[in-house]
């Protein structure tokens, strides 16, 4: 695990997420880990700190939230030609909500309730170019 927790040290993370409560849980969490990450409440935060951070390896996004949802925000990257790669973290497992997520090409999906264990697991199994 000690591997797996430098690996996700060496990398600028930003989360997207409206649920202060799971936000701030992942906040604490990522503090203790001494990770390197920043956070936004919707996707048209995320694209305004994205703008202003072109280090950040990996995005890790709800879907549902106001404002600009996650599918909207991963619209707009692509369009500016971002390939930041994508975790999509939601409640949904409709098979809609996974198909959207694959066109606009994000294959790596984490389930609702937040796991740490099966993020690290995922971010550090990922091919991430730096």
């Amino acid at each position: 695990m000690q591997e797996k927790i430098k690996k996700l040290k060496s990398l600028k993370l930003l989360f997207v997420e409206d649920e202060e409560d799971l936000m701030e849980i992942i906040t604490d969490t990522l503090n203790k880990l001494e990770a390197n990450f920043l956070s936004a409440r919707n996707g048209e935060e995320a694209l305004a700190v994205i703008e202003k951070n072109s280090d950040i390896d990996l995005i890790i996004t709800d879907l549902n939230m106001p404002v600009m949802n996650g599918f909207a925000m991963a619209k707009e990257l692509l369009k500016k030609g971002n390939k930041i790669p994508i975790i999509v973290m939601s409640a949904h497992t409709e098979t809609d909500y996974i198909e959207n997520a694959r066109e606009l090409g994000i294959e790596n999906y984490l389930l609702k309730p937040f796991d740490f264990i099966k993020f690290i697991d995922l971010v550090t199994s990922m091919e991430i170019k730096k």
